[in-house]
């Protein structure tokens, strides 16, 4: 690639590498930057939108430049109320990137002003104000006899769901995970999102919360390990994580036993073995036996003893011998007396 650049002798502006090679800013978006940076102080009070539009960004265009220039800390917005009652926005373009805090001190450095004469100017804010993006139709960055209206819960920033019927449509998970993905900003800046982009992965936020992660567990999630190249959609990476990152089910809690049922006791019955010597005495049944254990015991013991005397009456038996030769002797006194007769 052939380059040929000569350095102006006047009508310049000092860029930055930083701005100009800026991978997440679109060409829109420093080309506003550097012409606000390059104006002179009485031209550079004007409202940023009319710096824009001057420019012919407009529309969408410029809403999409602003966001980005507030989610990198080069553009940063304080409203406040007048003694009036009309509200005066305050802006500060910074063309190296401020923390709220940084951005805040500097307001406050400012020289201070009488009551009700601030203007709308390029310069001393406080910590910028995220999530607060106008439509096409509507930029409020002048004097307004009217407060800015914050009724809307897509203008909240970090409580996108403070309506309680928004709560009922998205249930409480996913209006905790919206309220999450929108906290993300303060966290680290590449993870900016809209009011109506972190609606639409608040359910995917929510199932995180349904399987036993905290709200801060999720954010830690969300934000630590972040690609060393930077994040480049916001949207796309968050989404990515929720799908790919999304911690088991939790094992669903088996169903109670039913109690069984406690054991019969049976009521208490005289035994009916008992003697006249014996003493009426009664016992609890396992089933539907009629007497006690003890009685039953004793006549099992009776009945063997006198198994045990029969047996030890009987003789003994004879030898097989002697068996041999009565039987055969039976035998021929049997035949003798057929031939007698």
């Amino acid at each position: 690639m052939l380059r040929h650049a000569i350095a102006p002798s006047r009508r310049y502006t000092k860029a930055s590498h930083d701005v100009v090679r800026h991978p997440r800013l679109t060409s829109d978006a420093k080309i506003l930057l550097l012409a606000v940076q390059g104006l002179p102080e009485e031209a550079a009070a004007r409202p940023l939108g009319e710096h824009a539009r001057k420019l012919g960004i407009t529309g969408r265009a410029y809403q999409r430049s602003k966001e980005q220039l507030v989610a990198h800390g080069y553009v940063h917005e304080w409203r406040d109320q007048g003694e009036r009652g009309r509200w005066v926005t305050e802006q500060l373009l910074s063309n190296v990137p401020l923390t709220p805090e940084e951005a805040s001190v500097l307001r406050h450095g400012r020289t201070e002003e009488p009551p009700g004469a601030r203007k709308p100017t390029v310069g001393g804010p406080v910590g910028r104000v995220t999530g607060r993006q106008l439509p096409v139709e509507e930029e409020r960055e002048k004097n307004s006899p009217h407060p800015p209206s914050e009724a809307g819960p897509e203008i909240l920033c970090g409580a996108g769901l403070q309506d309680a019927g928004l709560q009922d449509a998205l249930g409480p998970e996913a209006a905790e995970g919206e309220r999450v993905l929108l906290s993300l900003r303060h966290v680290r800046r590449e993870l900016y999102l809209g009011a109506k982009e972190a609606r639409g992965l608040a359910e995917l936020a929510g199932r995180w919360l349904l399987r036993g992660v905290s709200a801060g567990g999720l954010r830690r999630a969300l934000t630590t390990e972040l690609p060393g190249g930077g994040v480049r959609s916001a949207v796309g990476f968050l989404r990515f994580r929720l799908l790919h990152r999304m911690p088991p089910e939790l094992p669903v809690a088996p169903s109670p036993e039913p109690a069984a049922a406690p054991p019969r006791v049976a009521e208490l019955v005289a035994c009916t073995a008992a003697g006249p010597e014996d003493d009426v005495h009664v016992f609890r049944p396992l089933s539907d036996e009629t007497e006690c254990g003890p009685c039953r015991r004793r006549a099992a013991w009776e009945r063997w003893e006198r198994r045990k005397h029969l047996v030890e009456a009987e003789p003994e038996p004879l030898p097989w011998r002697e068996r041999f030769a009565k039987l055969g002797a039976s035998r021929a006194g049997g035949e003798g007396a057929v031939h007698r007769a």
